[in-house]
């Protein structure tokens, strides 16, 4: 099993899409695929179709005392969901006071790994670098930071300190803007993690948002759901080589 965090640099930049649209991607590649929205937020649930009213979720679950297990949804025979859930208004005034709780989540990612029952974990991350945020991002095997081609997110990639080992997503290229091309090129040059996929502003990814269905399920034959199964098909083969090596590894003479 491959746990995945996917985390914007900023706020903004379409994290929770991309997760949706990568979870639905996987599936369709035969993979097994849990999806858990680690921020408050609170909005992955909005692209799988779970009613804006549903308060129920895994951090709920946790504060109210009960099973988190309870929360998950299944969405496709292949596909399930580990919403947040809703926070009170009380709770969000003092959400410094709730990083103890909430910290259970890295206890539920050691259960996953033990329990083996998912091919991959996805979680969409808070963008914060909160201690909470960091505990979440130590237990991900791999890491997309996911940025757009503007200024800010140039400023913030010169003067943020990235996680290790994390690989960068560009995400919302706009074709024709002379700008964001020669971010992309200076980018291609300065930032040895970036990933050799990118994904092009399309409106089909807004538009899957409005109908509450992930990309590839709204509107598989757009750009951006095809460059988004393309990404799949990388972390496919990314995946596969790490475990390759880390079974050589356990298997190895004592």
């Amino acid at each position: 099993m491959a746990i995945l965090g996917l985390q914007g640099i900023r706020g903004g930049v379409g994290t929770t899409s991309i997760t949706a649209a990568l979870a639905w991607s996987l599936q369709i590649l035969g993979e097994s695929v849990l999806v858990i929205d680690a921020c408050p937020d609170n909005l992955l649930r909005l692209s799988f179709n779970v009613d804006f009213e549903y308060q129920h979720g895994w951090a709920r679950a946790v504060l109210d005392g009960q099973d988190w297990r309870d929360a998950g949804m299944r969405y496709t025979s292949q596909l399930d969901l580990l919403p947040f859930g809703r926070l009170a208004e009380n709770e969000w005034e003092n959400l410094h006071l709730l990083h103890e709780p909430l910290s259970q989540l890295t206890t539920i990612l050691q259960a996953l790994k033990t329990q083996q029952s998912y091919q991959w974990v996805l979680i969409d991350l808070p963008h914060d670098a909160s201690p909470l945020t960091r505990q979440f991002v130590a237990q991900c095997d791999h890491l997309f930071t996911v940025v757009k081609p503007d200024t800010n997110c140039h400023i913030r990639l010169h003067q943020q300190l990235l996680p290790a080992g994390a690989h960068i997503l560009l995400n919302d290229l706009r074709i024709g803007s002379q700008l964001q091309d020669d971010l992309w090129q200076v980018w291609l040059q300065s930032q040895r993690q970036i990933l050799p996929t990118l994904i092009h502003r399309d409106e089909a990814m807004a538009e899957s948002q409005a109908s509450k269905q992930p990309l590839g399920e709204y509107r598989a034959d757009s750009l951006a759901a095809e460059e988004i199964l393309t990404l799949a098909n990388w972390c496919l083969l990314h995946c596969a080589h790490t475990q390759e090596v880390t079974g050589e590894q356990e298997g190895s003479p004592q």
